[in-house]
């Protein structure tokens, strides 16, 4: 059937193409399904959307991803390509193998699968799993997608936590300290999609994040290190098309999880990659034994890609540091740079910087780096690099105007910090979009409150955010204060 092409936008980023009910129908072709499209000798396949309003009969909308389609077009049905096939196996439980994982993460790369398509394959790994071989096969046909970095150098550290844990704000601090000593870290880093502050939104407050591949090498042979959005640049590309599926029902399989971190590092030519591992009440991991088979898996892969990978495991039960949200994650940050700044923050980026330095080879002191101020005199350099201010303070991060402080209602111990949930009342609060946005805590579990202590402080640009939080937190109970003989009976 022929059809003339116009220009539509539907705000997708697949190469959709609108049919009018009744030519679908003499097509023969259902939402969803695949239509080739012909026009001046060039062939095109597209992801047929239906509607009896937005283009008229004989009218074919097609999107940008479909932007060199025009004129006169003939329109005929086309096939599913195989990795669907390979999905529906996954789906019933059949390993995979190599050739069928390449395909699905090809055509993952090439929009070739359709939304739903794409939801049963993380449906299948989440349900079903991936074993050893799958995983390791997974990670090559990622890592093989976009570009990949290589160095004259012939050690370049990098760090990943798997997240989970609200603030955990390490990676900068981390990063500083390992550049100071000497040793290159092209460190890339996640927005946030369902938490209120990734690594790429904290450091956004300090300077720019989003650099191309070329930016990113000039940065770091520079300075010796960066902290950039990674979406920014084509390392492991399909991953985050994968990840945009997890997200709705917050999906991250241990299978997909090793094979989106590693396929990240290994294209961006790391050779020593610390993997932080946190676990506990709230955290994506729950206990000691999972955590284990996780890091088992983290590191059997690397060897099997010739990296280097040792996975740390954490105490994830309750936030790290006290800010969270950009702006707050960000003064906890410079904080512990400049001297000071929450303890726990503190204390675990040295321990992890000590430990990716000794993985490294290196024997200088991360905790002396810190402590003279060198840490931070680089963590200057390369936020201006990346377009910052170095002469930025504590002053200059400023949280929201609206803020309110919610006390304990009665004596007793906290016996519980519930990240997830004080994640989420960031998030009410307008975090990350609203950089000011957030939650602060200056309680941690064991501590004594007597009643009226604050227990977490809610910051907000607008008022009508900070009272939808405040409405949540009325609802919940992100900090859990008990009484001692309740705190025994939990412990019990």
């Amino acid at each position: 059937m022929e059809l003339v092409a116009t220009e539509i936008d539907i705000g997708t980023h697949l190469p959709t193409v609108l049919l009018n009910g009744a030519d679908a129908a003499e097509i023969g072709v259902h939402p969803l399904d695949r239509v080739q499209l012909r026009t001046d000798g060039q062939t095109s396949i597209g992801i047929v959307e239906v509607t009896d309003e937005l283009v008229e009969p004989g009218t074919l909308g097609v999107t940008r991803r479909l932007g060199d389609v025009s004129g006169l077009v003939e329109v005929t049905p086309a096939t599913r390509p195989n990795s669907v096939r390979y999905i529906r196996a996954k789906l019933d439980d059949a390993e995979l193998d190599a050739h069928e994982l390449r395909a699905i993460v090809r055509d993952i790369d090439a929009d070739r699968l359709n939304d739903v398509e794409l939801s049963a394959y993380v449906s299948g790994v989440y349900a079903n799993g991936l074993s050893d071989a799958e995983t390791t096969h997974l990670t090559e046909a990622m890592a093989a997608i976009g570009e990949k970095l290589s160095w004259d150098d012939p050690i370049i550290a990098d760090k990943h936590s798997i997240g989970g844990v609200a603030g955990n704000r390490v990676s900068p601090i981390l990063v500083s300290i390992v550049a100071e000593a000497g040793v290159k870290i092209p460190k890339t880093s996640s927005r946030a999609v369902t938490s209120p502050a990734g690594t790429a939104d904290t450091m956004e407050v300090f300077c720019d994040v989003d650099f191309s591949t070329a930016e990113l090498r000039a940065i770091v042979e520079s300075t010796g290190g960066c902290l950039v959005w990674g979406g920014a640049v084509e390392l492991s590309p399909v991953d985050d098309k994968i990840i945009r599926a997890e997200n709705p029902l917050s999906l991250d399989p241990p299978g997909q999880l090793i094979a989106s971190v590693l396929s990240k590092k290994y294209s961006a030519g790391s050779t020593h990659v610390l993997v932080d591992v946190p676990y506990g009440e709230g955290a994506k991991v729950d206990g000691h034994a999972e955590a284990c088979d996780l890091a088992a898996d983290f590191e059997r892969v690397g060897d099997h890609l010739d990296m280097n990978v040792v996975p740390v495991l954490s105490r994830g039960n309750q936030p790290i540091g006290r800010g969270i949200g950009p702006v707050l994650e960000a003064r906890d940050v410079l904080a512990v740079l400049d001297g000071d700044g929450p303890e726990d923050l503190r204390l675990k980026s040295v321990r992890l910087a000590t430990l990716l330095l000794d993985l490294c080879g290196v024997e200088e002191s991360a905790t002396e780096i810190l402590d003279s101020g060198r840490a931070a005199a680089k963590f200057r350099e390369i936020a201006a690099a990346q377009g910052g201010d170095p002469d930025v303070s504590l002053s200059d991060l400023v949280p929201g105007d609206e803020r309110e402080t919610v006390p304990a209602d009665h004596d007793g111990l906290v016996t519980h910090v519930d990240s997830p949930l004080l994640s989420e009342l960031a998030r009410r609060a307008g975090a990350p979009k609203d950089r000011r946005a957030g939650v602060t805590l200056p309680r941690r579990v064991g501590d004594e409150v007597s009643a009226g202590d604050p227990l977490f402080t809610v910051y907000a640009e607008t008022e009508s955010k900070l009272d939808d939080a405040l409405a949540m937190a009325d609802r919940t109970e992100p900090v859990r204060v008990r009484t001692r003989d309740e705190a025994m009976v939990e412990r019990a």
